[in-house]
């Protein structure tokens, strides 16, 4: 999730992020997946109403009123620590109606990263949610299924569960079942990339978005990784695919920074460059 928020919104998240950390930092893996899983079956309940939005926003409205108005929405529902921090989310300002849930969208994330962190399985996660929105790119039937809006048979987490389960971590599962069921108006390979950049903020990281020609393999990947680090200066995630139409070299995206160095686009260059003298 790109969370461009500003002032008040920004404000909150630091708060919001601060006491889920303090929350979760004394339970064990199980717990922590709970209060991700509670916390996402609240952005559901959060984005079906634009009138409940509106009342947990509104700054006109004293801040203890929406807290309290916060847990009672969800009283008996749910652990005591999703609760706890929806309540504080509800008594605090917020710029935006939305940036209420995507900030809580993304609080369900960094539950589940500590969970996945808890029992071991933080780098396959990450991995993992790579790996599905390759496949998914490459399989048009598959793409196509997951952006039907209305699936009236049964849920496409179903469907995504039978095609996982015991071939990703219990963390990749949840976090992509979610996805498909709630895009919340992505595509799930935009909402796997916006989920792994989120993960990568949490741990205070950025992404690298390595194309080749050919595969890269483990001794190259860790000498980018290493190289790229030196060069942002902070810890750095490649993720690598193969794109066989660059016929070589590679192109490496960070953020809003492009490094291309791709047969394919030298040949462009060329070929731009000529067609200007010919002109």
């Amino acid at each position: 999730m790109a969370l461009l928020l500003k002032g008040a919104s920004r404000q909150s998240l630091a708060v919001t992020r601060s006491a889920l950390e303090k929350s979760i930092s004394a339970v064990d893996a199980a717990t922590a997946a709970k209060i991700s899983a509670d916390l996402f079956a609240m952005v559901k309940v959060l984005d079906s109403s634009s009138a409940v939005r509106r009342a947990l926003t509104d700054y006109a409205r004293d801040e203890q009123a929406k807290s309290t108005l916060g847990k009672d929405i969800f009283k008996g529902q749910g652990s005591a620590q999703a609760l706890e921090i929806f309540s504080k989310m509800a008594g605090l300002r917020w710029s935006t109606p939305r940036d209420f849930g995507n900030v809580l969208e993304f609080l369900g994330v960094q539950a589940l990263v500590a969970s996945a962190e808890k029992d071991g399985s933080l780098a396959n996660l990450e991995s993992e949610i790579f790996a599905i929105s390759e496949v998914i790119s490459k399989s048009p039937e598959l793409r196509a299924f997951l952006a039907v809006r209305n699936v009236v048979s049964a849920p496409k987490s179903e469907l995504l569960t039978s095609l996982l389960s015991g071939k990703v971590t219990q963390a990749t599962l949840d976090l992509t079942s979610y996805l498909v069921d709630h895009p919340r108006g992505r595509n799930v390979e935009a909402g796997l990339s916006e989920f792994a950049s989120a993960i990568a903020e949490i741990k205070d990281r950025q992404i690298a978005h390595v194309v080749s020609a050919t595969a890269l393999n483990g001794e190259q990947i860790s000498r980018l990784t290493k190289s790229l680090t030196k060069i942002f200066g902070r810890e750095i995630k490649v993720n690598a695919s193969v794109k066989r139409e660059v016929v070589g070299g590679m192109s490496i995206r960070v953020a809003d920074e492009l490094i291309d160095g791709t047969l394919l686009t030298r040949i462009s260059q060329a070929d731009r460059l000529l067609a200007g003298k010919n002109a």
